[in-house]
């Protein structure tokens, strides 16, 4: 294989490719990436603000976006979303399940015990977490399953490795979604065809809005001891930022793993390598 083969692996030119969660730090980085590499982007996220801010800012690039709206824990939404999306597209190469989060109210603290965990919080954080990733695998999968071909690209966690203390709902969410997606990748290439592959991503401990108020301090931005220790047992030191994911998804969604299904990578910067001694 020579440079320019291996280059146009990475050529999304043409490819169709649905994000969840499509407006937040994670899931814009990744929209960016893949509409400068001329992939056609439909962006879903609860934010209607954020998202067309962000398409605004992606009509430079090669590719192109739109704006699809779709609640993940609402499946007629997703196929009307479908609908909206293969119409101005065409076919659906891709899916990546971004949408996700914890609620406040499912983290302990000294004002807020385990046994106080109201249930609707926590339930919350299951849902968006784990029901928003399977809903969507369900309409946009099945659209896969008729094509023969696709690819489903889930966000795993460091959680689903070892559980975070205080954010018991989020780390039973994600630990979860890697389960399910080894689980969906036998189901796809047995029931359907060995062209539908779906793998995860587990980012480690990257710095943003909705973890801030637990790593850094709001007065003078330096670290919690909950954000000191996590870079203690990070190798690299620091924490992760959005472009650190690109090279794993753009990987996974790429000709470059048509013979990978069924994983979950680690974009830690070695946490989950390392004992702590």
């Amino acid at each position: 294989m020579n440079i320019m083969e291996l280059a146009d692996l990475y050529n999304f030119k043409g490819f169709s490719i649905v994000i969840t969660g499509g407006a937040g730090v994670l899931g814009g980085e990744i929209a960016c990436a893949l509409v400068s590499s001329g992939a056609n982007v439909a962006i879903m996220d609860r934010d209607q603000k954020r998202a067309e801010q962000l398409v605004e800012h992606l009509g430079c690039f090669e590719g192109c976006a739109l704006i699809a709206y779709g609640d993940v824990l609402k499946k007629d939404s997703l196929e009307k979303a479908l609908e909206v999306i293969t119409n101005e597209f065409g076919p659906i190469h891709a899916l990546i399940n971004a949408a996700g989060g914890n609620h406040p109210n499912a983290t302990t603290s000294a004002d807020l015990s385990f046994f106080d965990l109201p249930l609707d919080a926590f339930e919350a954080t299951l849902d968006l977490n784990m029901v928003g990733t399977v809903l969507p695998s369900q309409v946009f999968g099945r659209h896969m399953a008729d094509r023969g071909e696709g690819v489903i690209l889930n966000i795993s966690s460091m959680n689903a490795y070892r559980p975070l203390t205080r954010v018991p709902a989020y780390s039973a969410a994600k630990a979860a979604i890697s389960n399910f997606t080894q689980w969906l990748a036998v189901h796809m290439a047995q029931e359907y065809s060995p062209k539908i592959r779906v793998n995860a991503i587990a980012p480690g401990f990257f710095l943003t809005e909705q973890n801030r108020y637990l790593l850094t301090q709001n007065d003078t931005g330096n670290l919690t001891p909950r954000g000191q220790s996590i870079i203690d047992h990070t190798p690299q030191g620091r924490f992760g930022t959005p472009k650190d994911l690109l090279g794993a998804t753009m990987w996974l969604l790429s000709p470059a793993s048509e013979f990978v299904t069924g994983i979950v990578v680690p974009v830690d910067g070695g946490f989950s390598a390392f004992s702590g001694v």
